[in-house]
């Protein structure tokens, strides 16, 4: 009788999602911000997407054999609560309230999920709820999912879970052994969020952007070693500045209220007012390269302490936790000798803690979980629904079949948009899980022609000028471009870009002369990877630009109607959705059809 345990995310109050394993098989995954349009569905709890779930592999609630959920209690016996109030001195009642009631928010957080599970149908007198320690879910999603056979480095950097906010382990023959946890506020995750705060973003949400401007800044220009440090096997956040709570925090007022940001008034005494609007401007750029040089050196310290000897022994190394969708952090590990292959769950967020219970349960009950080779997890299409929602659109839009009669193929049509210098907005296939575009919801560009790249920023996606754009490119092409033969399925990674491609595809390297690449096989998005071939053909390079499906603040595209609403909300004129290409210009490539 098949196993079948659906996990649940959404423990710590953001990015709620769920993921259903059939006898060790990842089957669908789906995050519930995509459903309800919700960027992160924060306070929501993962109903649509579970939903979802069920009904994409036409199972009912009886036949879900256990729910496994990434948040669980902790003991007063156990060093974290202790270490919290400690740490917190100066707030006494948050200090007190861990101790005598330190897993209330656990509490709270399953009594939701059972009026979830009700509303989904769940009879609770016969449903097994699993909770799984959420830096063990993190963990189980790397390591589980990654194929290693080999003993395995297994890292977590997070914001924080129950308590806990950093996890270094090893796996070995399917069992996770955890080496040691460092526990709140003494959080590499989190400091990275309080400063991303004091550079004008939202935290848990704009550290990519962080991430992004740094490489525009001087690291060398302000030290920030006085913010955290790693010393005799532990981490220290200095709570003078930043991962503050209570009294200590600094506030703005905020639509007539009062908000209060993770970071004091003495991080403003010492660095300036918080950054405010869209620029990227001394001294901003340099506090943003500051803050990701003092990440990548303590992570990498951290990881030499307690990892060093596993990856001397076998070179295998998983990571996950939102610190691993540091992809800068990443190139680094992977440069360093000892490291032979590095696997980054590609949800490394709070969403992929669904799949990390889910398949953590899975194994605990004797079905091993196959390794994750790609991301299309979540809904899909048909082009009868995709032409029934054209017709339903109050835009009324202009829409044609493509490929019917012998005419030019959606790769070959759209490889030639493209090459003329045309943005396209890519709709194929299963949704992707995780936070990555990969060519199930992306716009693509052709990485050639100049200026490509700040059109789709000022026109459709509206954000940030600075911001960079990414790479897709075939697997015959990626380690010529990218001067590695490493995995990179999942835009996990930044490679530094080979001269002469620097020149062939400007469009997508960054400043540093990085690009943070997805190389492709065939095999799991062979319509994506055809459209490359055929951009080869035009331009000689197997490589276009992608980035996600949706606007600035909004969540990736999920359906449809979704798809329009965007389309008519932006300058773009080509939409192709499954064989229906949609478009605005009415002289639009006719003859090509």
């Amino acid at each position: 009788m098949a196993l079948t345990i659906l996990g649940l995310s959404g423990a710590v109050s953001h990015d709620p999602s769920a993921a259903l394993y059939i006898d060790g098989k990842l089957v669908a995954a789906a995050e519930e911000e995509r459903f309800i349009r919700d960027k992160h569905a924060k306070g929501r709890m993962p109903f649509e997407s579970a939903r979802f779930c069920l009904d994409f592999a036409g199972i009912k609630p009886s036949d879900v054999d256990a729910v496994a959920i990434p948040f669980a209690p902790i003991s007063l016996f156990e060093k974290a609560r202790w270490h919290y109030a400690k740490r917190y001195w100066y707030a006494p009642d948050r200090g007190i309230d861990a101790i005598f009631a330190g897993n209330r928010r656990y509490h709270r957080y399953r009594r939701r999920i059972e009026e979830c599970l009700k509303g989904l149908g769940f009879d609770l007198a016969k449903t097994e709820i699993v909770p799984v320690e959420h830096h063990l879910t993190h963990a189980s999603s790397a390591y589980h999912c990654s194929g290693f056979q080999e003993k395995t480095a297994i890292l977590g950097i997070d914001g924080k879970g129950e308590y806990a906010t950093t996890f270094f382990g090893v796996g070995e023959n399917g069992k996770i052994t955890k080496i040691k946890e460092f526990y709140d506020p003494d959080s590499l995750g989190g400091l990275y969020g309080a400063i991303t705060e004091y550079l004008g973003f939202e935290m848990l949400d704009g550290e990519y952007k962080v991430m992004g401007m740094a490489p525009y800044g001087d690291p060398t220009r302000y030290d920030f070693s006085r913010l955290a440090k790693f010393e005799n096997g532990e981490l220290i956040v200095n709570t003078d500045y930043a991962n503050v709570i209570g009294l200590r925090r600094y506030k703005e007022k905020v639509k007539g209220r009062n908000k209060g940001y993770y970071f004091s008034p003495k991080l403003i005494e010492w660095l300036g007012p918080k950054r405010e609007g869209d620029s990227a401007d001394d001294p901003y750029v340099h506090y943003a390269a500051s803050m990701q040089k003092l990440f990548e050196d303590l992570s990498l310290q951290m990881m030499d302490y307690y990892l060093g000897d596993i990856l001397r022994e076998t070179g295998k190394l998983a990571f996950a936790g939102g610190g691993a969708l540091n992809v800068k952090l990443n190139q680094k590990i992977i440069a360093r000798p000892e490291v032979k292959e590095l696997f980054v769950q590609p949800a490394s967020g709070d969403a992929g803690t669904a799949i990390g219970a889910a398949s953590y349960v899975s194994v605990q009950r004797c079905v091993p979980v196959e390794k994750m080779e790609h991301v299309y997890l979540g809904p899909r299409y048909t082009n009868e629904q995709v032409i029934a929602a054209c017709e339903a659109h109050p835009n009324k839009p202009q829409w044609q079949k493509v490929g019917a009669g012998g005419t030019a193929s959606v790769p070959e049509l759209i490889a030639k948009i493209l090459a003329d210098g045309n943005p396209v907005a890519w709709f194929q296939g299963r949704m992707e899980f995780g936070p990555r575009a990969l060519g199930g919801r992306s716009i693509l560009g052709c990485p050639s022609v100049a200026g490509v790249a700040d059109r789709i920023n000022a026109q459709i996606k509206f954000r940030e000028r600075w911001r960079p754009f990414c790479p897709s490119m075939l697997d015959t092409v990626g380690p010529q471009m990218l001067q590695s033969d490493h995995p990179a399925p999942f835009m996990t990674f930044t490679f530094e870009v080979a001269d002469e491609w620097k020149a062939r595809v400007p469009e997508v390297v960054h400043e540093d002369g990085t690009s943070r690449a997805q190389v492709l096989k065939r095999d799991y998005n062979p319509r994506y990877y055809d459209l490359m071939v055929e951009l080869e053909k035009l331009t000689g390079n197997g490589v276009v630009l992608n980035t996600s499906l949706n606007r600035r603040g909004e969540p990736m595209i999920c359906s449809p109607t979704d798809a329009l609403n965007m389309f008519f909300g932006s300058d773009l004129e080509y939409l192709i959705m499954e064989d229906v290409l949609v478009r605005k210009l009415p002289q639009c490539s006719s003859q090509a059809l």
